[in-house]
């Protein structure tokens, strides 16, 4: 695609990308997946950059300055930073969209809701409370949660900046030192939000960001100075990381790969489950880890479905452009290697399924705006049929906007399919009858799973996945927990005089009677 192997910051951008400077290391371009054009050169952190960093947090954590904070004084930071980040979301959303490729009508309705995970946490420090653990005797026993250390975090390029709010929300709220590693594919956003976090208040060390690829990351993890490793990233990434941290004998929160079965009953509103999967499909070009796709249609209406939803995609299809277009559709994948791989496996599944619509890169200009998708990165919806439980297509993430459909007949082989995945994070199921939608949730192997929508995310809701699909939660109190440890408190209350009486263990008496042991 012609893309350039040396790269300077735009000039709509010199105020964000002007701490990304020049220097003698290993330089990594930022594309913009629309156009092939470069946006800025950010500089890998070496070694031992990374150790620097890492010790400078440590530093801070061992300080008090934001460990022992009081928890009034982190909320009021923390919702300080909610209000400087409401202020820039326009701007923002213009960057992510640069650097993403996904539209702008996306970015702009994702970023608007980031606010929310920094309020939300900083009203947990305001209302958590400990708690007096029922010990037996004279004896005050109360429970705290107190901060890990310092904190590893290394988020995708999929959703930039509202995976690392998500994470760095919780893991500041409860006192830790974080150091975050963005997507080398998309790191301008998180670097924006990192230094509004010191303009809020945030303690220097505190909060630390480190540019680089899969080697800052590995030298990031393996410092045995990190407590906790939270990632967002394919499963076998997670797999090399996690035997690191496991050795470390740290904490580990894994958001991983899936495959997302999305179930339409024959009750279903069919207009509502259309423009549902569609959704569920082709937001974010499909480059998300609950992307529905596998859409699983019962036999009474698949004929009926399938004829409204094929028209669906062709809209979505008709409608696509440039991607700061605020009527285009969808945008770009990530990459031309990206683009690649979803086209080499498309490729092969058409070997023995059957296309539907799409399954060719997009060439030549945009019916909306012109625009010239020859350029840049772009996939359209592709719908796959015919396809093998045992095939590649059905098995692996393709991470594009690329799904499978297949029909089903009832409800024991409609959960036998949504289960048919190493993958458990994400699924939903579209039916009107609520005794049927509770029944098939609780057989579906999903951490999440959606009753008539899609995709729906809260700060105070859990997020993660079973099976292959990942280990602990994002969210709610059980995220705030995770980055935290408990910690006894045991007060004796009795008074000296019976203290002398009951706990001399060794006491030189003939008095046979029980002592305290425990």
């Amino acid at each position: 695609m012609g893309y350039p192997t040396e790269t300077t910051p735009s000039r709509g951008h010199n105020k964000i990308l002007q701490s990304f400077s020049f220097r003698r290391r290993r330089r990594i371009p930022v594309f913009d997946p629309s156009t092939g054009e470069g946006i800025c050169t950010v500089l890998s952190s070496s070694a031992s950059q990374v150790e620097e960093t890492v010790a400078n947090a440590q530093k801070a954590f061992d300080s008090g300055v934001w460990s022992r904070a009081t928890p009034l004084t982190r909320s009021k930071v923390l919702s300080k930073l909610a209000r400087l980040l409401e202020e820039r979301i326009p701007e923002l959303a213009k960057l992510e969209t640069r650097q993403t490729g996904r539209t702008i009508r996306e970015m702009s309705a994702q970023l608007g809701r980031l606010p929310e995970w920094l309020d939300y946490f900083a009203a947990v420090l305001r209302t958590h409370q400990s708690y007096v653990a029922p010990t037996q005797g004279q004896l005050l026993n109360y429970v705290e949660r107190v901060p890990l250390g310092v904190v590893a975090q290394i988020t995708p390029f999929n959703h930039p900046l509202l995976i690392a709010v998500k994470k760095i929300a919780p893991a500041l709220a409860a006192g830790n030192s974080v150091v975050v590693k963005p997507s080398e594919l998309a790191p301008l956003t998180v670097h924006e939000f990192v230094q509004m976090a010191e303009e809020a208040g945030v303690p220097s060390g505190v909060l630390s960001l480190l540019p680089g690829g899969h080697r800052t990351g590995k030298h990031i993890v393996q410092n045995p100075l990190i407590r906790k490793v939270d990632i967002t990233a394919g499963t076998s990434t997670g797999r090399q990381l996690g035997s690191v941290v496991g050795s470390n004998l740290a904490s580990y929160t894994a958001e991983l790969g899936g495959k997302a079965p999305v179930i339409v009953f024959e009750d279903a509103d069919l207009l509502s489950a259309v423009n549902g999967v569609a959704f569920s499909a082709f937001v974010a070009s499909g480059q998300t880890c609950v992307s529905g796709s596998r859409i699983l249609v019962h036999d009474k209406i698949y004929d009926e479905f399938m004829a409204l939803f094929l028209q669906k995609v062709e809209s979505i299809r008709r409608r696509m452009g440039k991607p700061s277009n605020p009527q285009s559709t969808m945008g770009t994948v990530i990459s031309p290697r990206h683009l690649q791989r979803i086209d080499e496996m498309v490729k092969r599944a058409a070997a023995k399924s059957t296309i539907l619509v799409g399954g060719e890169r997009m060439m030549g200009k945009s019916e909306l705006d012109g625009f010239d998708f020859s350029k840049g990165s772009f996939y359209p919806p592709t719908v796959i049929a015919d396809v093998g439980i045992e095939d590649e297509i059905w098995q692996e993430e393709v991470f594009g906007p690329v799904i499978v459909v297949k029909r089903f007949k009832g409800e024991t082989e409609g959960v036998s399919l949504a289960n048919a995945s190493k993958y458990g994070l994400g699924a939903a199921i579209w039916t009107n009858d609520l005794s049927r939608a509770h029944r098939i949730s609780k057989q579906i192997q999903a951490g999440l799973c959606w009753i008539n929508t899609h995709h729906r995310n809260d700060p105070s809701s859990p997020w993660g996945g079973m099976k292959e699909s990942g280990i602990g939660r994002e969210n709610g109190l059980e995220a705030f927990h995770a980055y935290t440890q408990s910690k006894s408190t045991i007060v004796n209350i009795a008074s000296a005089e019976e203290t002398r009486q009951n706990d001399d263990w060794f006491a030189e008496t003939s008095d046979n009677s029980p002592r305290r042991y425990g």
